[in-house]
């Protein structure tokens, strides 16, 4: 019986893109790395393209072949092989998670740290059941009950990696102080909740919330929302754009242009300290101006 075709899954994609420019930075071809590992050229352009599987002992010996020697580049790369085939807890969902949203769920639960702005909703990651259950209707109108149901299920389990005993994802959000004023006419308290939400997760070691307010100053935010996801080791970072056709990628060289507007979002944004008093303001009845 022939062997099943491998899946090219997000983290075996994410292992042979690092892979390809980890040679090409050590100046080899695709038949020069494989007879150096004694394979034949098709077999190193099936892994860089993630259509066939590579061994974390494979890793290792590649890496050397490339004259890695950063410990932190070995680990990373040897966990993306080790769990590249691995079936997540969203895999579960299948019937109503898509195949982008089951990705960005596999790229956050290996993300080392994520820098989100969100200029019209509280970020999934800080999101209440009844809040995620009210913003999921309104998006997917089409959905049944039951369906959302499952979504909002799948939005709080993604929450476990901010307190994963493995090393908790660092999460720095900057979210508009307009997000924090909808209204929600079947559940008042709704928003509320959320916000006493955001004040309990922020006393996490790992959470910065940072709000921007009303009257800020021009920034490159105001063109839209998005999220920088920066990984361990040489494992590239890259940034997700959401919209109600689905999730869009940046990747490469492309991401930089964000790494340098987030700095500028974060310093229009007030200061750590004073977004804390001003939701706890909301909480206290600012919701209601």
């Amino acid at each position: 019986m022939p062997n099943a075709p491998v899946v090219p899954t997000v983290r075996r994609r994410r292992l042979g893109t690092t892979l390809r420019r980890l040679r090409n930075e050590a100046g080899l071809t695709l038949d020069e790395a494989a007879a150096a590992m004694g394979w034949k050229g098709p077999k190193m352009s099936k892994i860089e393209n993630a259509s066939a599987t590579i061994r974390p002992a494979e890793v290792t010996a590649l890496l050397r072949v490339y004259g890695a020697s950063d410990p932190a580049v070995f680990e990373a790369l040897e966990n993306l092989a080790r769990d590249a085939g691995k079936k997540g807890w969203w895999q579960t969902y299948s019937g109503v998670v898509s195949s982008a949203y089951a990705d960005y769920i596999s790229l956050e639960s290996d993300a080392e740290r994520v820098c989100e702005w969100s200029p019209l909703l509280i970020p999934g990651l800080l999101q209440t059941a009844a809040y995620a259950r009210e913003t999921i209707a309104s998006i997917t109108h089409i959905r049944t009950p039951e369906e959302i149901a499952a979504l909002v299920e799948v939005r709080l389990a993604r929450q476990a990696v901010l307190t994963r005993p493995s090393g908790p994802l660092e999460l720095w959000a900057i979210i508009h102080e307009a997000a924090l004023r909808h209204r929600f006419a079947i559940r008042p308290a709704t928003m509320r909740e959320q916000l006493r939400r955001l004040l309990d997760v922020s006393e996490l070691p790992n959470v910065t919330i940072q709000l921007m307010p009303l009257d800020s100053t021009a920034h490159p935010g105001i063109l839209g929302g998005f999220s920088l996801v920066t990984f361990p080791g040489p494992v590239p970072d890259l940034v997700l754009f959401e919209n109600l056709s689905g999730a869009t990628y940046v990747e490469g060289d492309d991401v930089a242009p964000f790494m340098k507007a987030v700095e500028r979002i974060r310093a229009s944004a007030l200061s750590v300290e004073d977004s804390l008093a001003r939701i706890a303001e909301l909480v206290e009845g600012g919701t209601q101006r």
